[in-house]
């Protein structure tokens, strides 16, 4: 398996795994596929580029997608939060989200971010004990955050510094 930071022209591979999690996992997404798939190719590849994604690879597949929205207020600025995250069924347990998750973390540090955040739903244990096992925790719940169809569903805030502080055992690029 291999990590990549795409870039610009990377917009074909972003396409297919993008649209392959809303198709496949439509429940974990704010977005749906529907408000994906009529952006243009230029639309693409400004949101590609204006936030950093992370694609895990077996081969030339894609396994997995993980994205980094950084603040842009200057006050702000060195917080960013986690978007975007899927892995294939077939992928699940292996390590592609640490792994991904990681490499995430190590770009995010170098870039000078000092607190990650995530959104997850309320009815998602398995996301929510990974999060907490690479070191998240709760910071608060919104009530009805989230419609998915005509029933809300609570999320929960989650973060975690990567300046050092609350970090778990082990932090770092997985080998």
């Amino acid at each position: 398996m291999r990590i990549k930071h795409l870039d610009q022209d990377d917009v074909d591979v972003f396409r297919q795994i993008r649209l392959e999690a809303l198709n496949r996992a439509p429940e974990a997404f704010a977005s749906t596929a529907a408000d994906w798939e009529r952006l243009s190719t230029e639309e693409w590849r400004a949101r590609l580029t204006a936030n950093a994604v992370f694609v895990a690879f077996e081969d030339d597949r894609p396994l997995g997608i993980m994205g980094l929205m950084r603040e842009r207020a200057s006050r702000l600025a060195h917080r960013a939060t986690i978007i975007m995250v899927y892995v294939r069924d077939e992928a699940r347990g292996s390590g592609v989200a640490r792994h991904l998750l990681a490499h995430l973390t190590n770009q995010a540090r170098a870039s000078g971010i000092r607190l990650l955040e995530l959104v997850v739903r309320a009815d998602n244990p398995a996301a929510i004990r990974f999060y907490t096992r690479e070191g998240f925790r709760e910071i608060g719940r919104v009530p009805g955050g989230m419609f998915d169809g005509e029933k809300e569903v609570d999320e929960i805030l989650m973060a975690r510094h990567i300046d050092g502080r609350d970090a778990p055992a082990g932090q770092g690029v997985p080998k």
